[in-house]
């Protein structure tokens, strides 16, 4: 199947989903507020870029409007607005400067052809690859560029093409000010400033018009007004507009150009549409009609909105994340949004020109250079500076500003991977004796660069020493790892010992394991746990088994402290507060974390032979059962309380076994608890439980599946469980584990009667399973 193929080719519909229904376009009241917002910030930015790119004016609303609908429906990020966006203002301006205008569509139509091919490609992901530092360096050293130019328009003069030109000029421009376009571009920046931080419920209601918006209009008003002679936007007749030409001039500089083009929109589109997702899940009320963003997908719309946005004249297209905040801010809820607005753009490049031409060129040179000044972000730059990015983010950004974005992007992306080699390369390691303890310590990444450095430091520890090696990285080569494994074994030959110590947050070292040390990974220490240590000398019964618990616990030291130390220590302040009450058997085969993956602080567990509740009235019930119960509901308020029974129980086998001639024991009167489950499992009931798909087994098995109901009619009978239930702040579960098959079984009700049902096959999720094990449990 080709990759261009579209999306409902590439995800046919299952067999049992019915065929859609051709829906109308239809707007609900969330996405037209949303539109009318976006075509209200849209409108005066997208002239302040084309102003700033000397492109004509008209292109600036060609694009917003491209972007607004052919990207609004074919993109993948539905809540991404597209158009004229600032971070393609310097590339722009450069190639209607080398190339002019028709050129320049031109090659934007290649770009988009480009997209287009790598969308086919689907490498959208691999662009998410690219450094932040390197991304936020590139818009740093755009909205500088666009910042300096955008400056003499609103001093009144005009900018140059050249960054260093134009801060050469600035002090030439600075005593040749002309005060009302001066005047308009303050008035411009002060509503720009002041409008969000209106006080006040009056001040909540007017900050719901953009600022943009009413910092354009207010200056242009009060020129109006004032009759202000300054230069205003001008929208020739669409009958001259120019569209795009074959490029012209040398094909390596063309080539350029469209990679350029290409990078800077690809990169900014498919970042603003994992920042719209983010904006999305973080958004409150339900997200039931927005999905991800497919990112393969969204760069397919982008580059056919590049294609046809070129082809009539108009800018370059990328995804705008002011547009894109506004829009998920503003409620939108579908794709429809981001096309209706489109359609106002059109509507008013169409009706609304002489209202547009009232604005002053000056005001949306402010407009411009505020954003461009915001692409400077100072959350960013910590960003960088806590990640230890700063070198990556500096040179991008003076890159972008000397050199061009393409230029600077390339020295940026250079940095950062001599950066991480040198990170790499980059070891500490030191030597120090403390009460007869050599301390070998090792800061950062141990390669194979460090290994002469590892084995000088190594041989300072004096041989029969006791040496510990502190091992601070995330990464060990293979040439260090065989370097440290062999100084290990030829100290202890020696008569010395040595200890290896990684770091506490859990990255370790692979080190294998000493002859007394579990091998087991971290999460399987009970798999045929005999076979994890090395033959050790033939040892009485007990002394080995004391052996085993101890190797045991020193495995958990090593391996599993440092993961879950963090954890515990939190429930030590807190204390304990877990949801559920977990009764089960004290078989050594039933691991209940295990089976339930459950941490620390998840489960309230109480382990007796057979999974028994005493009922209350018992002549001589057992009271540990009956209090931690009592103490599980009124003390810890868990909302659900789960009887465990499991496969091969040996309390359940006893009972089946039991006759009148055996001696009274503690282990027999316990098991009198169980005569109901006997009893109901003998009696003619039609309800008899039963695994899903098949019988009990053998009459054990029936008697485990008995058991668990029998003695969830105990639990009903226990005062605190009874009034917990009538007040619906309890749940009963009943659960079987087959421990042969490794497989988890709920009860449930069928018409078939009482079941234990697959738990892989949705029983105990949702309100309606919950509702059938309610059904189920005895009353």
């Amino acid at each position: 199947m080709s990759a261009c193929a579209p999306p409902h080719a590439q995800h046919p519909r299952p067999p049992h989903t019915p065929a859609p229904t051709r829906r109308r376009f239809r707007v609900g009241g969330a996405d037209l507020s949303a539109a009318v917002a976006v075509f209200l910030i849209a409108l005066p930015l997208s002239l302040g870029i084309a102003l700033a790119t000397g492109a004509p004016l008209q292109a600036g609303l060609v694009a917003a409007a491209v972007g607004g609908i052919v990207v609004g429906r074919l993109g993948g990020c539905p809540l991404q607005v597209s158009g004229p966006a600032a971070g393609l203002t310097v590339v722009t301006a450069d190639l209607i400067h080398r190339y002019g205008w028709r050129t320049t569509c031109g090659i934007t139509v290649l770009a988009g052809l480009a997209q287009l091919g790598l969308g086919c490609l689907r490498v959208a992901r691999g662009a998410l690859a690219v450094s932040p530092a390197v991304v936020h360096g590139m818009l740093a050293g755009i909205g500088i560029t666009i910042a300096v130019a955008q400056l003499h328009i609103v001093l009144g003069g005009s900018p140059d093409s050249s960054v260093l030109a134009n801060l050469r000029d600035l002090p030439a421009q600075l005593a040749d000010l002309h005060p009302a376009a001066l005047s308009m571009s303050a008035l411009t920046l002060a509503l720009l400033l002041a409008w969000p931080r209106l006080p006040g419920r009056a001040g909540r209601l007017l900050r719901r018009v953009p600022a943009a918006l009413v910092a354009v209009t207010g200056a242009a008003a009060t020129a109006a007004l004032a009759g202000l002679a300054l230069p205003r936007v001008e929208l020739p007749s669409w009958h001259s507009h120019a569209l795009a030409g074959l490029p012209e001039g040398p094909a390596l500089g063309i080539a350029a150009a469209v990679l350029a083009t290409t990078l800077v929109c690809s990169v900014q589109s498919l970042l603003g549409a994992v920042a719209v997702d983010k904006l999305v899940a973080a958004r409150p009320g339900p997200q039931s009609r927005v999905g991800r963003s497919d990112l393969d997908r969204e760069l397919l719309g982008q580059g056919t909105a590049n294609i046809v946005s070129g082809a009539l004249g108009g800018l370059p297209i990328a995804g705008v994340a002011v547009r894109s905040t506004a829009n998920v801010n503003a409620g939108a809820v579908s794709r429809n949004s981001t096309m209706l607005h489109g359609v106002l753009v059109v509507v008013a490049a169409l009706l609304m020109v002489p209202i547009l031409e009232e604005i002053p060129l000056a005001s949306l040179a402010a407009l411009v250079m505020a954003v461009g000044i915001q692409m400077v972000s100072l959350h960013h730059i910590r960003t960088v500076t806590r990640h230890r990015e700063v070198p990556v983010y500096a040179a991008t950004t003076l890159g972008v500003v000397l050199l061009g974005v393409l230029q600077g992007v390339l020295l940026g992306i250079a940095v950062a991977v001599a950066l991480a080699l040198h990170r790499l390369a980059r070891t500490r390691i030191t030597h120090e004796e403390k009460e007869g303890v050599h301390h070998v310590r090792v800061r950062g990444q141990l390669t194979f660069l460090a290994v002469p450095r590892l084995s000088r430091a190594l041989h300072l520890v004096p041989a029969g020493a006791h040496a510990v090696v502190e091992l601070d990285g995330s990464f060990i080569d293979h040439a260090a790892y065989e370097s440290l494994q062999d100084w290990r074994s030829s100290h202890a030959a020696r008569g010395g010992t040595a200890e290896l110590a990684g770091r506490r947050d859990g990255i370790r070292t692979a080190e294998p394991a000493p002859a007394a040390a579990c091998r087991c990974r971290p999460w399987t220490p009970w798999r045929n746990h005999r076979s994890c240590f090395a033959a050790a000398p033939a040892a009485p019964a007990g002394q080995e088994a004391g052996h085993e618990l101890a190797r045991g616990i020193s495995s958990f030291q090593r391996n599993t402290a440092p993961l879950v130390r963090e954890e515990l220590a939190r429930l030590a302040r807190e204390g304990q507060r877990p949801s559920q009450l977990f009764l089960t058997c004290a078989d050594s085969r039933l691991v209940t974390s295990m089976i339930t993956a459950s941490g620390p602080g998840d489960l309230f567990v109480v382990r007796n032979v057979g999974n028994l509740v005493p009922p209350p009235d018992e002549e001589h019930g057992d009271d540990s059962v009956a209090a931690a119960i009592e103490y599980a509901v009124e003390v810890l308020g868990v909302r659900s309380i789960t009887v465990c029974g499991h496969s091969g129980c040996g309390a359940m086998q006893a009972l089946l076994a039991a006759g009148a001639d055996r001696p009274d024991t503690p282990l027999r009167r316990w098991l009198r608890h169980g005569l109901p489950s006997l009893a109901r499992m003998a009696g003619d009931r039609p309800d008899r439980p039963r695994l899903a798909g098949r019988d009990p087994a053998d009459a054990v098995e029936l008697l485990c599946l008995t058991n668990v109901v029998q003695q969830l009619a105990h639990l009903r009978a226990h005062a605190s469980v009874a009034r917990a239930l009538a007040k619906g702040e309890l749940e009963l579960h009943g659960m079987y584990f087959h421990v042969g098959e490794a497989q988890a079984y709920l009860l449930a009700r069928s018409e078939g009667g009482t079941v234990f049902e697959d738990v892989t096959e949705g029983v105990g999720g949702g309100e309606e399973a919950r509702e059938e094990v309610r059904a189920a449990s005895p009353r």
